[in-house]
């Protein structure tokens, strides 16, 4: 055994509930973007596109995605579980993430399924999916607050 303590630089996992939140909404968007590369979790792969409302590829039949979605959605995951390293940062990607989200349901809310506005794409099942994401990333990011363990 080390003897070492987490505040000096162990390996132990931090329980803070935020860093813990951040860290796993990280992973399920991970999950969600690979997912969306899978023929058969993903129907239509075939019709695909990169980007705008012509792909008609649904993530789990019900969710409209293309691939800037899919990339979205790595991105969002990678910067989940980075940001989890810290409370604050932790906070910062629920807080700022479910600001994104709110944004992105409003967005979809107001643009044409069918116009060229309608990049990402988005359908109802997205916009809804949104609405949910962002009021549950900012319910954690201010709900769950950091603990100072420092000196302890």
């Amino acid at each position: 055994m080390s003897g070492r303590t987490p505040s000096q630089g162990g390996t132990q996992i931090s329980r803070e509930p935020v860093r813990i939140a951040a860290l796993v909404v990280g992973i399920v968007f991970l999950v969600v973007g690979v997912m969306g590369f899978i023929p058969g979790l993903t129907t239509n792969y075939d019709q695909m596109q990169f980007a705008g409302h012509h792909s008609e590829a649904y993530l789990l039949g019900l969710f409209q995605v293309s691939i800037l979605h899919n990339l979205v959605h790595l991105v969002f995951g990678v910067a989940g579980v980075a940001m989890a390293r810290t409370a604050a940062a932790a906070r910062l990607f629920l807080v700022g993430g479910g600001v994104i989200y709110l944004v992105l349901w409003l967005y979809g809310l107001v643009v044409e399924y069918d116009s060229a506005a309608n990049f990402v794409p988005l359908n109802d099942a997205d916009n809804w999916l949104h609405l949910g994401l962002g009021i549950g990333m900012l319910a954690l990011g201010f709900l769950l607050k950091p603990t100072d363990r420092a000196g302890r």
